[in-house]
């Protein structure tokens, strides 16, 4: 039988080069991606592999659909040549140093697993409730003052969106439980997930909508807040 590691290469080559020919990344951002998608497979094997390129398929899929609708709502995140790798980096670099804590520290392997889940379910649900929200949401609100508010906007939500949103996070939440087995961090995964995508929300209400950082951090904090919460319930409950 062939090495199983035979595919590893196969599936970043062809991720890299889908992502530059269909324009989703620029070229150095697709090969950032694949330089993390090895350094996740190390960490984590296949299993880390599958939830980062599902995050990476769904997120391209509801960024791309119905396109034309959000354009009147939104400024589309990618640009004519594609995401850059700030862009990259915000999305899954949290989940690249739960990688990095485990190639140095493999003794908490077992809190880092769940924690990189965590990131990766934060940032398929904030991509997932932010683009499809736009299309199928019918109220929007201010995640701070619960008022009506212009879909769209940074901090606005909708039920619809936020729902969405964690189905997301349990897709990714069941891609780690197919590899590492069904218990309580499915739940976890989850509800971590869906703290980092309201995080992402309340951040861009409060400091992206007065330009106080940008979308980049934003985004990069809703993960790395997924990670905090994911190795909070873990120490607290396991």
């Amino acid at each position: 039988m062939l090495n199983s590691s035979i595919f590893l290469p196969v599936i970043i080559i062809a991720g890299i080069a889908y992502s530059i020919l269909a324009k989703k990344l620029t070229i150095l951002a697709a090969l950032t991606g694949g330089t993390l998608a090895c350094l996740i497979y190390i960490a984590a094997g296949y299993t880390g592999v599958a939830m980062m390129s599902l995050f990476f398929i769904m997120g391209s899929v509801a960024t791309s659909w119905q396109k034309h609708k959000k354009q009147s709502f939104a400024t589309i995140a990618e640009t004519k040549n594609g995401r850059s790798v700030l862009q990259v980096l915000a999305n899954a670099g949290a989940a690249g140093l739960a990688a990095i804590v485990i190639l140095f520290y493999p003794s908490f392997t077992y809190l880092m697993l769940p924690a990189m889940a965590a990131a990766f379910a934060s940032a398929t649900a904030d991509t997932l409730s932010s683009e499809l929200g736009m299309v199928y949401g019918k109220r929007f609100f201010n995640i701070i003052s619960f008022q009506p508010d212009r879909c769209g906007m940074d901090g606005v939500i909708s039920l619809e969106g936020t729902v969405i949103g964690i189905g997301g996070s349990c897709i990714i939440a069941a891609i780690y439980a197919l590899g590492y087995g069904w218990n309580i961090n499915f739940c976890f995964i989850v509800i971590a997930g869906t703290v980092g995508n309201l995080t992402d929300s309340i951040l861009g209400a409060v400091l992206e909508r007065k330009e106080i950082i940008g979308n980049n951090m934003v985004n990069f904090l809703n993960t790395l807040t997924a990670v905090l919460v994911m190795l909070i319930l873990e120490i607290i409950f396991i």
